[in-house]
């Protein structure tokens, strides 16, 4: 067989293997997606499920389709700003009690008994005081790039009724790994023990701690009235969450994708805050149902003074003058 026969006969052969590869080759470029890992610590049936959520509907729809967000669980929060930290995933949705171990600015949101109600929170965060706190993240190697939140956080237990400082004393408290959270508990007598939120239920079904404190929609999104008897609503510390992204994931957007990007984390932002105050307006009479018996009563000055060492401490050791700014802010 001549050398022009077999190059003619091998080419036949070689086409239907070929076509297919160069029909996909073609059509690479339309079909391209980037992908956002985006991860939360809490089930998608709650409110920070519900921001991802949004964000990933909104981000996708505004760019037709050429990002793709997958959401993800993980109930580490420090393990996901790490993830976020070094690149391994794009963004994550965390409340702030780790957040203070990478940024210390953000420790300050964590005082208790600092905002009046969730609009005073809502608004100092929106404002230029909580967008000061998230120009502070690039220098530790993260975006902060919007504020959501969990809400008023309160106090459960597993043995007694609270209804005064004295109630706490002696109790095994699970908190955030947050200095501000530990000193609090701290003063008012109880036994604070910092521990991820991924090793909560197993340490109150064992008895390594007696209670915890959270707002109801975490309480109610994870069932926490199975392994807690008591609540009060302490409203002792507003819990700000924020979401945050790798920094070159994000700067890698063009102009209008930033755009998106940021109209899709208004989005969230909404999203989350909404199902926050229908679960606050829902949640006691749901864990009631479940059989959780609830203090609604607080003496609130009560606490107050109780705290009083720990109020000092705070204002020697952060910004006195922005903690000024934030309980004398009002909106316009």
């Amino acid at each position: 067989m001549t050398l022009s026969r077999r190059l003619a006969l091998a080419s036949a052969l070689l086409a239907p293997m070929l076509a297919p590869l160069a029909l996909t080759i073609g059509a690479a470029p339309a079909a391209a997606q980037t992908q956002f890992t985006v991860q939360h610590a809490l089930p998608l049936d709650s409110h920070t499920g519900a921001g991802a959520a949004a964000f990933k509907e909104a981000f996708e729809r505004l760019t037709n389709g050429r990002f793709r967000v997958v959401p993800q669980r993980n109930d580490n929060e420090r393990e996901m700003i790490e993830s976020a930290q070094i690149g391994t995933i794009e963004c994550l949705f965390t409340s702030t009690g780790p957040v203070g171990n990478f940024v210390p600015e953000v420790r300050i949101f964590d005082v208790p008994f600092l905002f009046r109600d969730t609009a005073h929170a809502r608004g100092v965060l929106d404002s230029e005081i909580g967008q000061a706190v998230l120009a502070r993240f690039p220098a530790r190697g993260l975006m902060g790039v919007i504020w959501t939140e969990n809400g008023f956080r309160h106090l459960t237990n597993s043995r007694r009724e609270v209804n005064a400082p004295a109630d706490l004393r002696g109790l095994k408290v699970r908190t955030m790994e947050n200095q501000v959270h530990m000193r609090a508990f701290t003063t008012l007598g109880a036994l604070p023990t910092p521990m991820a939120f991924s090793e909560l239920v197993p340490a109150l079904q064992q008895g390594t701690v007696d209670g915890q404190e959270n707002p109801i929609s975490v309480i109610v999104a994870n069932n926490l009235n199975q392994v807690q008897r008591y609540m009060t609503l302490t409203n002792h510390v507003y819990s700000p969450s924020v979401m945050i992204c790798n920094p070159d994931a994000v700067n890698r957007l063009n102009a209008a994708d930033r755009a998106h990007f940021n109209e899709a984390a208004r989005a969230a932002q909404k999203a989350n805050r909404d199902r926050v105050t229908a679960d606050e307006q829902s949640g006691v009479a749901t864990l009631r149902s479940r059989g959780m018996t609830v203090v609604t009563q607080v003496d609130t000055a009560a606490f107050q003074t109780a705290l009083a060492p720990a109020f000092a401490e705070w204002e020697r050791t952060m910004d006195a003058a922005t903690l000024r700014r934030i309980r004398d802010w009002r909106a316009n």
